[in-house]
C-alpha cells in the first residue's frame, strides 16, 4: 500500500460514524486533495487552469468551508487530473457522500445558525481537544439550561420567547458532547469575575457553580480560574476558543467571536500565538484543584441558602 494509500485508510473509520460530522469531513476532503496535488506537483494555479476552475474555486474547496461539501463531479475531476488509484478515489468520494449529511445543529432555524457559528459547533463536534478562555460568561459547553436562558435573555432582551426557548436547546443541545463516548478533552479556564457575576439569580448560580465542580472532576475535563488577585494576570479582553484535531492532518484553529460574527484563524504563526497566550494563562490560573476549592467556597460564601 502506497504512503497516500495508507493515509486514506486512517480516515476510513469516519466513514462508518454513527453521527454525522459534515465540518469535518468536508475539512478532511479538502486537504486530502491538497495533497494529492502536491503529489502530483502541481500548484492551485495550475490544477485550477488544467480544469478551467478559478483559483479561488479551488482554494474553496481545499479548504472546507462553506455550507455545503463540493460537487462530485468536481471531486472526480479532481482525481482525475492528479492521477490518483481507485482506491484513494473510493476512500474520498465515499467521505464527500457523508459530508453531504446533515449534522443535528444543521436542522435548526439558519437564523439561529450563521454560517460562522454553523463552522463553530462542527468543528467542535469533531475536535479531539478543546480549549477556551471566558472572561464575562461561563463557557458554553458547561452551561445548565437555567444559566444559558439567562445569558441569551441577557444578549438578546428583544428576542420572542419561542427564539429565547431554542437557542437554550441548541445551547443544552451542545453540552451533550462532553457526555460522547468519543468526547473531546476540554481545558477551559475563566476569569473568577465570570463565578461571581451573578445572572438570573442566586439559585441558577448556584446550580450551575455546582455543575462546573461536577464537571471539573470528570476525567475529560479540565477546568481553572484565574483569581481576581492574580498579579499581571495576562487575560485577553475576548474569550478565545482554541480547537485540535488528533491526527488527522489538520490544522489547529481558533475561534475569535464577536457580536454578530466571528473570525477564524488557522495559519500556524497565529494559531500558536493563542495557543502561548492560553498557556500562560494557565500558567497563572489557580491550578484545578484549587480552582474546585474556590468553586465550592463560592457557593457556600455567595449562593448558599439563606
Amino acid at each position: 500500500m502506497s504512503a497516500e494509500s495508507h493515509r486514506l485508510s486512517r480516515l476510513e473509520p469516519y466513514l462508518d460514524r454513527s453521527e454525522p460530522a459534515p465540518t469535518l469531513l468536508k475539512l478532511l476532503v479538502g486537504v486530502q486533495l491538497a495533497g494529492f496535488r502536491e503529489d502530483a506537483g502541481m500548484s492551485q494555479d495550475q490544477a485550477a487552469r488544467g480544469l478551467g476552475f478559478s483559483p479561488a474555486k479551488l482554494s474553496r474547496i481545499e479548504s472546507g468551508k462553506g455550507r455545503r461539501p463540493p460537487v462530485e463531479s468536481d471531486v472526480r475531476a479532481l482525481l482525475r487530473l492528479y492521477g490518483t488509484d481507485d482506491y484513494e478515489s473510493s476512500v474520498l468520494l465515499k467521505l464527500l457522500q457523508r459530508a453531504g449529511e446533515p449534522g443535528w445543529w444543521q436542522r435548526y432555524d439558519k437564523r439561529l445558525m450563521p454560517e460562522w457559528f454553523d463552522r463553530l459547533v462542527g468543528l467542535q463536534e469533531a475536535a479531539a481537544a478543546i480549549r477556551t478562555f471566558e472572561i464575562q460568561y461561563v463557557p458554553g459547553l458547561l452551561q445548565t439550561p437555567a444559566y444559558a436562558r439567562a445569558v441569551v435573555e441577557r444578549g438578546l432582551p428583544t428576542a420572542s420567547s419561542v427564539e429565547v426557548q431554542r437557542r437554550v436547546e441548541l445551547r443544552i443541545r451542545r453540552t451533550e458532547l462532553l457526555g460522547r463516548q468519543d468526547a473531546p478533552q476540554l481545558w477551559a479556564v475563566m476569569d473568577e469575575s465570570v463565578l461571581l457575576r451573578m445572572l438570573g439569580s442566586r439559585e441558577i448560580m448556584r446550580d450551575q457553580l455546582t455543575r462546573l465542580v461536577d464537571m471539573a472532576q470528570r476525567s475529560n475535563v479540565t477546568l481553572q480560574v484565574v483569581p481576581l488577585d492574580a498579579t499581571n494576570a495576562s487575560a485577553p479582553a475576548i474569550p478565545i476558543t482554541y480547537l485540535r484535531f488528533g491526527g488527522l492532518d489538520l490544522p489547529d484553529v481558533v475561534y475569535l467571536e464577536h457580536i454578530r460574527s466571528a473570525n477564524f484563524l488557522e495559519d500556524r504563526d497565529e494559531t500558536e500565538e493563542y495557543r502561548i497566550a492560553l498557556d500562560r494563562l494557565a500558567d497563572e490560573a489557580l491550578t484545578p484543584p484549587e480552582s474546585l476549592d474556590l468553586l465550592r467556597r463560592t457557593i457556600r460564601e455567595r449562593y448558599a441558602d439563606s
